[in-house]
């Protein structure tokens, strides 16, 4: 096998939470043009369905299914569909999440709590649910934030808590799962991206990011789907437990 076949993965079946929009519909599209069947979960459905018609025009095998990551009802449903119409699961992209900025001094119980058990419960959710079910092999990449490793410029208390937490997560499933059970986990850090979750955020960010990177710049979708394929694919067949960041230099800056 050359160095280039082992980011393919054909054969194989990848779980892309928050793939209705934004970061995550790009990495349902670069698994599938890896070889990946896809199983795309959001709460859009309209839009995951407009996604799936996408890519069964290039043959590849997609299944939606409609869910909300803070419920465990839920992610164990996406799990059990992902084999019961695929055979297997051999990836998990974790990458559903809400943002926010919002002052902490402003900030109400609802919607610390809301953040939390989106971007950081529902993490563990998925990755339970998975797992469960999972190939040996397998590989789980969550999905964090470089704010998750540095100060946030603007404030976000909740979601810098949210994105440091799933740090912390999982280096502990690595820990616990990479032997007993064959599955590799890693966190994916973004820096800043062009996604809908950035796009009303105004110059002031786009100015900071300019500032304050090695890079000077918003990074590109597929920039971050490159990284994401490898973690998710055998090309990292060593790598657990680690946090790969890309961000165009912000965090070393």
């Amino acid at each position: 096998m050359s160095t280039l076949d082992l980011f393919r993965m054909d054969g194989l079946t990848a779980v892309v939470t928050g793939a209705s929009s934004g970061l995550g519909e790009g990495f349902a599209i670069a698994l599938a043009e890896a070889g990946a069947d896809v199983v795309v979960a959001a709460r859009r459905v309209d839009r995951l369905e407009a996604l799936a018609d996408k890519l069964r025009v290039s043959g590849t095998r997609v299944t939606t299914v409609a869910a909300d990551v803070s419920d465990p009802t839920a992610c164990d449903l996406v799990a059990q569909t992902a084999l019961d119409q695929h055979g297997r699961i051999d990836a998990l992209v974790n990458n559903a999440g809400l943002g926010s900025a919002v002052s902490a001094l402003k900030e109400t119980p609802e919607g610390f709590r809301r953040l939390i058990d989106v971007n950081l419960n529902g993490v563990f959710w998925m990755a339970q649910a998975c797992a469960r079910r999972m190939e040996h092999g397998g590989s789980i990449v969550n999905v964090s934030s470089v704010l998750g490793l540095v100060a946030p410029r603007f404030p976000q208390a909740a979601y810098a808590a949210s994105k440091a937490g799933v740090i912390g997560l999982t280096r502990d499933l690595a820990g616990e799962w990479s032997q007993r059970r064959g599955i590799r986990v890693n966190a994916l850090c973004p820096g800043y991206f062009d996604s809908e979750m950035t796009s009303g955020e105004g110059e002031a960010l786009r100015a900071m990011v300019s500032a304050q990177s090695m890079m000077g710049r918003f990074g590109t979708q597929a920039e971050i789907d490159a990284a994401m394929l490898f973690l998710a694919s055998p090309a990292s067949s060593y790598i657990t437990g680690t946090t790969l960041t890309v961000d165009g230099g912000l965090a070393a800056y």
